[in-house]
């Protein structure tokens, strides 16, 4: 009867056991890591094949390949954390209002699917930022997904300027609580071990604000979600 690699490495002296168990976990990460690579070859592929096919008459065009390109990067992401390579440092000049503007266009049509305004109030100029321009478009696209998927209602943007920050105030309705925990709600556990389905766009939003130069705070005002983003701005308005 063959014997596990366990109660192998279990019958070896106290160093060898050792041993054998870590070449073990180096096998196995080496295994883990060849199928996540094969993995996002694969979602690369077709990735790719739509950014070809983007059909370039459509009035659509924008927000598709503006989530094609969030979809790329996340996928870069994905292939940095896989195989150890640093993430490249970019600092853009970007045009805010513009930025905020085509993520709304698209979470237009989820709006509309779903009965719900998604509406921009725009008062905060013409101003731009330094920081990377993929990085603060999941920023933003975080913060409206937000709003609809943890609220009910209009989700609103409001952009208003304060001297040299420009503040986004992201807000919706509260979602009613239902009585006793809720179903599938993280333990403390899956949280530090990152399994944790929920609250990744929100570190993101943290994340990159913070990088940017900026912060983020959430807050509760009765029946009314406040997600407030401050941002400092580069050169004053142009």
């Amino acid at each position: 009867m063959p014997l596990e690699l366990s109660e192998l490495a279990a019958g070896l002296p106290i160093a060898a056991s050792f041993a054998m168990a870590g070449g073990i976990s180096v096998l196995r990460e080496g295994r883990r890591r060849t199928a996540l690579n094969e993995a996002m070859h694969e979602l690369r592929r077709p990735l790719q094949a739509m950014a070809l096919a983007t059909p370039t008459s459509s009035g659509r065009t924008g927000a598709f390949e503006s989530s094609l390109r969030l979809a790329v990067a996340a996928v870069d992401r994905l292939d940095r954390e896989i195989n150890g390579r640093p993430a490249p440092k970019r600092t853009d000049t970007v045009p805010l209002r513009q930025l905020v503007e085509s993520t709304v266009a698209r979470w237009r049509q989820r709006a509309v699917l779903e009965g719900r305004v998604l509406s921009l109030e725009w008062d905060a100029g013409e101003p731009h930022l330094h920081g990377d321009a993929v990085q603060l478009t999941q920023l933003l696209d975080n913060l409206i997904s937000n709003g609809f998927d943890h609220g009910k209602g209009a989700v609103t943007i409001e952009a208003t300027r304060v001297e040299h920050v420009v503040r986004l105030l992201v807000t919706n309705e509260n979602r009613p609580r239902s009585a006793g925990p809720r179903r599938g709600t993280p333990t403390l556990k899956a949280r530090f071990a990152g399994r944790s389905r929920h609250g990744h766009g929100l570190r993101i939003v943290r994340r990159v604000a913070a990088e940017s130069g900026g912060c983020f705070r959430i807050r509760q005002r009765g029946a009314r979600h406040e997600a407030l983003l401050e941002l400092p701005v580069a050169g004053g308005l142009r």
